[in-house]
């Protein structure tokens, strides 16, 4: 009887992640933030384990991972960039707002995921975790570096920041093929893709620290790109 609430509990522990990323996003600590939507991100992974390892999976925790999700991959990550936003001498007092589009974005592609019978082996579209890690790991990274200060001047980076906004959410939203890290079996052939990807995080990892987890999402995003036109050539 104990065991249907496990799943439940752990996708509950995800969202509350979340919301603690938030409190800190809006306090501007971006580590903090960013190590609560890291947080999440497990109990995410856990969560559909557990239910698959204790067979309860059910509707009610469908909906809950949903609502879990939206707030620790769409909220939160939008609540930083809002924060970084608004720490600039900008003339229009509504710019930094266009950050919860992401979130707006972040709960279509979960509408959609869980409506989309292709997506058992793979993505279409990029997945709200990653998206979230790439906001949190890329608003860090300029947060600890010591030439980067905005409240003295405006910098290229709100402008940066600003259109990367639209195509986050165009890519949570678009119809191209993404691939997960599910094996079906653990040799090189049909895997090719997979194990490059593996491999190249450590390094980046290694050389560029949180700025290398910015970078493996959006490597994650070329390698599909390339894969989808590789298989239509």
């Amino acid at each position: 009887m104990i065991k249907k609430h496990i799943p439940n509990t752990i996708t509950c522990l995800n969202l509350i992640s979340g919301c603690i990323a938030t409190y800190w996003a809006f306090h501007g600590d971006y580590q903090l933030a960013l190590l609560f939507i890291v947080i999440g991100a497990v109990f995410d992974f856990f969560d559909g384990m557990s239910a698959r390892l204790l067979h309860v999976s059910s509707d009610i925790g469908k909906e809950l991972d949903s609502l879990a999700d939206d707030i620790t991959f769409g909220f939160a990550p939008s609540a930083i960039v809002f924060s970084f936003l608004s720490s600039f001498h900008i003339h229009l007092p509504l710019v930094p707002f266009l950050a919860f589009v992401i979130a707006a974005f972040s709960a279509l592609r979960l509408a959609k995921f869980n409506l989309d019978e292709r997506q058992t082996l793979g993505f279409i579209g990029l997945p709200t975790p990653a998206n979230a890690l790439f906001w949190g790991a890329l608003i860090v990274s300029l947060d600890m570096q010591t030439w980067f200060e905005p409240y003295q001047q405006p910098s290229y980076w709100l402008y940066i920041v600003l259109a990367l906004i639209p195509v986050s959410c165009w890519l949570l939203v678009s119809e191209i093929p993404m691939f997960a890290l599910k094996f079906k079996t653990w040799g090189w052939k049909g895997n090719e893709v997979k194990y490059v990807f593996l491999l190249t995080c450590i390094p980046l990892l290694l050389f560029l620290g949180i700025s290398g987890l910015a970078a493996i999402i959006a490597w994650y995003v070329i390698l599909s790109l390339a894969t989808v036109k590789r298989e239509k050539a």
